[in-house]
């Protein structure tokens, strides 16, 4: 639970997620067989896709935060679990999305939807989702709720856009990509963390301070994906390494990398990202350049940052099982693997 200590001294990333595991493991349960059931439709195509995703080994993070935190703040009803299951559709949609919009063939291992069902029905059936998800928030009662979780939508969407806009632009800075990864990543985790305080009737603070935890784990998670693009193993991410760099996608590794390169490895850049010339032996290069410029060990640095920030936003709560799961939680973030 301390994410100061030496990456050698941390628990393994699944140890670390193991608390929260063990937390929501029955409630989770239920979510699941409610996801499976809001999946169901007439038209064949809808549950043969959406299962297909439902299915492919997520690890439901951010369901598993919400139900985390309404029993980090009391909360005694059964709201939070179609909340959670709520938020899961609304992330499976988005993956949806965006595998239309990266043009990407392979997800968590298997091959995308897109693929198997084309870019039509991938988009239709996200929309599905989405549908069903903001059905959930309504039967649930809580109009502050739905306020969050529409709002972290629409973010989401806005997100999408930004990053279509810096697809392939090397002059976008490091502020910029962090508001891109804010609005696509870390929306979803703010509010699937801060439900679990507002269904509960937590004060406001207590709220703020969900939203912070959210944010900021949400964040440290998606810089280490950026990292690992470059740095992991193939096998385990489920994904060939180097699918941000031939997507042309700017992450923060490339920003890094493209602010402290010689005017030769500017033009590097420029040819393979902005230009889309990618030749063999490209992706090794834009590899070594970064290790050159310590920009994958920085991002990493900047996530544990975030990582701290979330671990701190807690500090409000009183020390539990639910507490100490969302800590370890962090931890699981930054020093996962895949």
């Amino acid at each position: 639970m301390n994410l100061v200590m030496q990456a050698g001294e941390r628990p393994s990333p699944s140890a670390a997620l193991e608390p929260l595991l063990r937390l929501v493991s029955s409630d989770m349960a239920e979510v699941n067989g409610i996801i499976l059931a809001q999946a169901r439709s007439d038209v064949e195509l809808i549950p043969e896709l959406a299962r297909h995703l439902i299915n492919s080994g997520g690890k439901r993070l951010r369901p598993m935060l919400t139900i985390a935190a309404a029993k980090l703040c009391g909360y005694e009803g059964r709201g939070h679990v179609k909340l959670a299951a709520s938020v899961e559709f609304m992330h499976t949609a988005t993956l949806l999305h965006d595998d239309v919009v990266d043009e990407s063939d392979m997800r968590r291992g298997n091959k995308t939807a897109r693929i198997l069902w084309g870019n039509q029905a991938s988009v239709l059936v996200g929309d599905f989702l989405l549908g069903q998800a903001f059905k959930m928030m309504v039967e649930v009662g809580s109009l502050p709720a739905l306020k969050i979780l529409s709002e972290a939508s629409a973010v989401i969407a806005e997100g999408e856009v930004m990053q279509l806009a810096a697809s392939k632009n090397m002059a976008t800075t490091e502020e910029e990509y962090l508001a891109v990864i804010f609005s696509k990543t870390a929306a979803l985790f703010a509010a699937a963390s801060e439900i679990g305080g507002v269904i509960a009737g937590r004060d406001a603070a207590e709220q703020a301070a969900l939203r912070t935890y959210g944010t900021n784990i949400g964040l440290a998670f998606q810089l280490i994906d950026d990292a690992l693009d470059y740095s992991g193993e193939a096998a385990k991410l489920g994904k060939r390494v180097g699918d941000d760099f031939r997507e042309g996608k700017i992450t923060l590794p490339v920003v890094l990398s493209h602010r402290r390169g010689s005017t030769e490895e500017r033009a590097f850049w420029q040819r393979t990202l902005q230009d889309g010339a990618i030749r063999d032996g490209d992706l090794d290069e834009a590899i070594t350049l970064m290790r050159r410029h310590n920009a994958i060990e920085e991002t990493i640095e900047r996530a544990r940052r975030y990582g701290c920030e979330a671990q701190d936003a807690l500090g409000i709560f009183p020390m539990g099982e639910a507490k100490a799961a969302m800590l370890d939680a962090v931890d699981f973030s930054v020093s996962r693997t895949h």
